[in-house]
């Protein structure tokens, strides 16, 4: 498969330019933006002041040498204190107002990009369609990147402009020739920069999730360690690690390659800056038309002119990784679209003001890229009054509908009538448990805190005994993947998914970890509170437990079993 090239569009630019609209404008932040970016101007225009006041003062510190005048050269060099010193304080001040903002914008942006990020389940759609490689490293170095090199090359051009305008004035006066040469020396270098560096654009993306993917791996290592310490499977890891590390490093290489030919024009084009301002200067002192001094003034107003001119060479490697950063962005900002999108047709026909789960003629396919049908006009009901066994050999159909039911599953065709989100508790066969107390863990979206009497009943129901619930320490923190088993996360998840006091439950292969006594007991929990069990199975809870059992056969058909009704009724003839 051919790498992804990234290219910097107009689209991209403009999508940029409206982030940062949208950054100026924002109510929490926008007083404080606009007060450091004025700032930040105001300071610019005092250094670039301070810039050509220090050039003329060096130009009569260096005359009044030549001059052999020391009363003159006493003077100026306290000027040149003076002047070193105002701009060291501006300078220090611009540099932190500089920060402050870069500090704020991040905030906001990355604020903003994780809270779309966790809108209408973007980072799950993101995950099952592969679309976005290594987000997390998109909305922590790349947002980090973006904002603070965003604003170092606006202030850059900013302060480029501020300094041509200066300077131009500076340099014409003691040679027009030598003005032109300084403009014509910055645009052929501008040119060779670009056509000498643009692989790197290139490379310093795919660097990117060259170092990503490296640092996944060693993320999965710890996360995995007891499992890999007891498969002694350091091997096959290590096999894993070293093939990353070498694609890191041939891509780094390739960079390195391309900096080593830019740095051979850019150190040259630099030097040279040293010398042609004296090739002007120099015979115009000997033929005695200015004062030494004009030689030193010439020299820094052309370096300073050229550089200003220059913003392509001295910054190229730094334009290159800033534009691979934008491209990733931008492209995690097109898969969130897209997956917003995914998520607001993922309920296959779906309406959710009924008291029931009703399918009508669904039919779902593995995904979007594959047209496997698993699962083949389903035509059922599940009532709120009768527990429902989902069996059969086929994982796949069975998590499609499970998903699907849930509304996140899009690949298919039919419809989904289900009561409310808030009616309907789903419970997975490996639980998510995240850090926290056991208190805020239990406690159902937007409602008030648990009271312990409550969580004391859910844990004795279902006969669990987690850390701390026998001392009623309700409000520590733990982790609880680390503190409990797969059965006793299950059992907990159970408990959670009860306090939400839906209309129905559906448990995902619950059985897999639970004994027969203990999932016995939850069932008999979930019954008592008068909620209906829709249990995905695995082959070990026995039929006859069940009002009624939906069997998805290998060949996507099906068949409904009720305990009461005894015809059979199976799709496909």
């Amino acid at each position: 498969m051919p790498e992804k090239k990234p290219a910097v569009t107009r689209e991209i630019l403009r999508r940029l330019g409206r982030v940062v609209w949208a950054f100026l404008r924002s109510k929490r932040m926008r007083g404080k933006a606009w007060f450091l970016l004025l700032g930040l101007l105001i300071l610019m225009l005092v250094i670039n002041g301070m810039n050509v006041l220090n050039s003329y003062v060096g130009r009569d510190f260096f005359s009044a040498i030549e001059r052999r005048d020391s009363a003159g050269f006493a003077l100026h060099a306290w000027r040149y204190v003076g002047v070193f010193a105002a701009s060291t304080v501006v300078a220090v001040f611009f540099r932190y107002c500089e920060e402050r903002l870069a500090l704020l914008w991040r905030e906001w942006q990355t604020q903003r990009v994780v809270r779309g990020y966790l809108n209408q389940h973007i980072y799950l759609h993101i995950k099952q369609t592969g679309s976005i490689t290594n987000p997390d490293q998109r909305m922590t170095e790349d947002i980090r990147s973006l904002t603070t090199t965003s604003l170092s090359f606006l202030l850059m051009i900013l302060n480029g402009t501020f300094t041509a305008i200066s300077f131009s004035g500076v340099l014409w006066s003691i040679s027009p020739i030598l003005f032109g040469v300084a403009v014509l020396y910055a645009a052929i270098g501008s040119g060779l920069t670009i056509l000498l560096g643009r692989p790197l654009i290139r490379l310093n993306y795919q660097q990117a999730d060259r170092e990503a993917d490296f640092r996944s791996e060693l993320i999965s290592v710890h996360q995995e360690a007891e499992g890999l310490a007891f498969t002694r499977d350091e091997a096959r890891m290590k096999e894993r690690l070293g093939a990353r590390i070498d694609q890191l490093v041939l891509n780094y290489r390739k960079i390195v390659a391309v900096n080593r030919n830019l740095n051979f024009f850019t150190n040259g084009y630099n030097y040279m800056i040293q010398l042609i301002p004296a090739l002007f200067v120099a015979p115009m002192f000997i033929a005695g038309g200015v004062e030494f001094g004009v030689i030193g003034q010439a020299t820094m107003a052309f370096a300073t002119l050229v550089g200003a001119f220059s913003l392509i060479i001295t910054q190229f490697q730094s334009i290159s990784s800033y534009a691979s950063v934008v491209t990733r962005l931008s492209e995690l900002m097109d898969a969130s679209e897209s997956a917003a999108l995914r998520n607001s047709r993922s309920c296959l026909g779906c309406s959710m003001d009924a008291d029931r789960i009703v399918f009508s003629k669904l039919s779902l396919k593995a995904s979007e890229k594959d047209d496997r049908i698993l699962l083949a006009d389903l035509d059922v009901t599940f009532d709120g009054k009768h527990s429902v066994l989902i069996t059969g050999p086929n994982p796949a159909a069975k998590a499609a509908l499970f998903h699907a039911t849930a509304g996140l599953h899009d690949a298919g065709s039919g419809s989904i009538h289900r009561p409310p989100k808030e009616k309907l508790a789903f419970v997975l066969e490996r639980p998510y448990l995240p850090a926290g107390s056991l208190r805020e863990f239990l406690t159902p979206p937007d409602l008030p805190a648990i009271a312990d009497h409550e969580i004391l009943a859910i844990l004795d129901d279902l006969g669990l005994v987690v850390p701390g619930s026998s001392e009623r320490d309700f409000d520590t923190s733990r982790q609880w993947d680390d503190e409990l088993n797969l059965a006793e996360g299950q059992l907990l998840a159970v408990a959670r998914a009860l306090l939400t006091k839906p209309d129905f439950i559906l448990l995902d292969h619950l059985d897999a970890a639970l004994d027969a006594e203990e999932f016995r007991r939850v069932r008999q929990v979930i019954s008592r509170r008068g909620v209906a069990a829709v249990v995905f199975g695995n082959g070990k809870t026995s039929e006859s437990d069940y009002d009624a059992v939906l069997e998805i056969h290998p060949d996507a058909t099906w068949s409904w079993r009720e305990r009461v009704i005894t015809p059979d009724a199976t799709s496909g003839g």
